[in-house]
């Protein structure tokens, strides 16, 4: 028997109660996947430009949540049975975009951190079409439209221009601050 999913094309939301290809499921769980990575990133290199960098994605994440309860704009699925939770702008399109921008001007800009292969600076080649592939899924999944997946890309690249012009300047000493802590921290485990 044929999924329904693949009788439809792929600008249109998963319907109801089909069942997911194994990529969107792949997808639909990516919070986890980059939380997880994340975390990893920070207990291997406890490099302070990492936990700046992740700090500027909560801040996004929050001034999405912000924006979204001031906005008001219901997800496209009301009656899915879910709670009403807002949808504009993508919070998932937002944060992954974020992290995509920043990681690449990170390693267009930036040295790489002694405690990393200096092959991490083609990172890039796989978080940009993986993140072009979250974003489609956002709107594939039924979770968000076409505008809202839009405003959340186009608020995480603001977002991470910004965070990363801040680290590059070294405004009002976060750069400095941040690598003095953690000079401090690696003194404090012995390394």
């Amino acid at each position: 028997m044929e999924r329904v999913s693949q009788l439809l094309p792929p600008s249109f939301p998963i319907a109801m109660g089909t069942e997911l290809s194994l990529w969107l499921k792949f997808l639909n769980q990516t919070s986890i996947i980059v939380c997880a990575l994340t975390t990893a990133a920070i207990l291997h290199t406890r490099s302070a430009g990492v936990v700046y960098f992740v700090t500027g994605a909560v801040l996004c994440s929050a001034l999405v949540k912000s924006i979204k309860k001031a906005i008001r704009q219901e997800r496209p699925l009301k009656d899915s049975g879910r709670k009403v939770t807002y949808g504009m702008p993508s919070s998932h399109a937002s944060a992954c975009t974020f992290f995509a921008a920043y990681i690449t001007m990170a390693c267009l800009q930036l040295p790489v951190h002694p405690t990393l292969p200096s092959s991490i600076m083609f990172v890039p080649v796989v978080i940009l079409p993986w993140t072009f592939m979250i974003v489609l899924s956002r709107v594939q999944l039924g979770h968000h439209t076409w505008p809202q997946v839009a405003a959340g890309t186009a608020l995480g690249v603001c977002c991470a221009s910004f965070w990363f012009k801040l680290w590059v300047d070294d405004a009002a000493g976060v750069k400095t601050t941040a690598w003095e802590v953690e000079a401090m921290v690696r003194l404090w485990l012995g390394q």
